[in-house]
């Protein structure tokens, strides 16, 4: 009796999360058929195949969309934030969990804050404003890794916990300084945690529209979400270009995340159960 209704309970938990599946994939499949279409076809945005597949679309897109351009300019946006956020958030999160005095405990609970605290956009306009970058890269990569520093300390500084502290007493009785220690002895048995801040901050940066859309004027440096909306305000009647635009833009994150969600999976949850 009770085998079957384990077996009924793992049959409804399958059945649901199929069900998930195709409800989360649907769009995705929705706009990936309809970039192969023509533009009459894709007129209706439907699930129906196409009569013969236009892979010329793609090549149309990244014609006229300038998306080598923009595609570059997104992964120096993404990776330069992510390796600022992960290097600054390692850091601050060591410093967090082994000296967990009053005004270090003060810091961290206020810096997390920054996970659910909303932006201010008009306070940050000013600072903007104010240290002149404007309508530069550097500011968009310093913005996007500020932004991703508060979910980051607090994923590192439950696994940083995790790590004995013996380890630093042996790296001081060695010799080591306290740059030293923490780049040659704790970096490296923080990999599982930072990877997972790496894939979790680089797909959020790629993913950024807001900061973009607020802070470039130039559109030599817009990223491929903000080339995405550019094009869809050129091409808004033919949708078979604009799902084409659409899939080549959210590409690299999905190949990242297939690519690293064991990563992001067995980090988090190292964090979690050693902090």
């Amino acid at each position: 009796m009770m085998r079957g209704s384990k077996a009924i309970v793992s049959l409804a938990r399958n059945i649901f999360a199929w069900l998930l599946s195709i409800i989360m994939l649907s769009p995705l499949v929705l706009v990936l058929i309809n970039s192969l279409k023509t533009r009459s076809e894709a007129s209706s945005m439907n699930m129906s195949l196409p009569a013969k597949f236009q892979w010329e679309n793609y090549l149309v897109v990244i014609q006229e969309g300038k998306l080598f351009q923009s595609f570059f300019n997104s992964l120096l946006y993404a990776g330069g934030s992510t390796i600022l956020s992960v290097l600054f958030a390692a850091a601050a999160a060591y410093i967090f969990s082994r000296n967990r005095t009053k005004w270090n405990k003060f810091l961290y609970f206020y810096l997390i804050m920054g996970i659910a605290m909303p932006v201010n956009f008009v306070t940050l306009m000013k600072v903007m404003q104010i240290t002149h970058l404007i309508d530069t890269q550097l500011g968009i990569i310093l913005m996007l890794a500020a932004s991703a520093i508060p979910f980051s300390v607090f994923l590192i500084y439950g696994f940083v916990s995790s790590v004995p502290k013996e380890l630093d007493e042996a790296g001081i009785v060695d010799g080591c300084s306290p740059i030293r220690l923490f780049v040659s002895v704790i970096l490296p048995l923080l990999v599982p945690v930072l990877s997972t801040v790496s894939i979790l901050n680089f797909m959020g940066a790629w993913s950024d529209f807001i900061h973009s859309l607020y802070y470039l004027k130039d559109s030599a440096k817009w990223p491929m979400t903000l080339a995405v909306y550019n094009f869809f305000g050129r091409f808004q009647v033919s949708w078979n270009l604009v799902s084409a635009d659409i899939v080549l833009t959210t590409l690299p994150v999905i190949i990242i995340y297939l690519l690293g969600q064991k990563y992001i999976i067995s980090g988090m949850t190292a964090g979690s159960v050693k902090g």
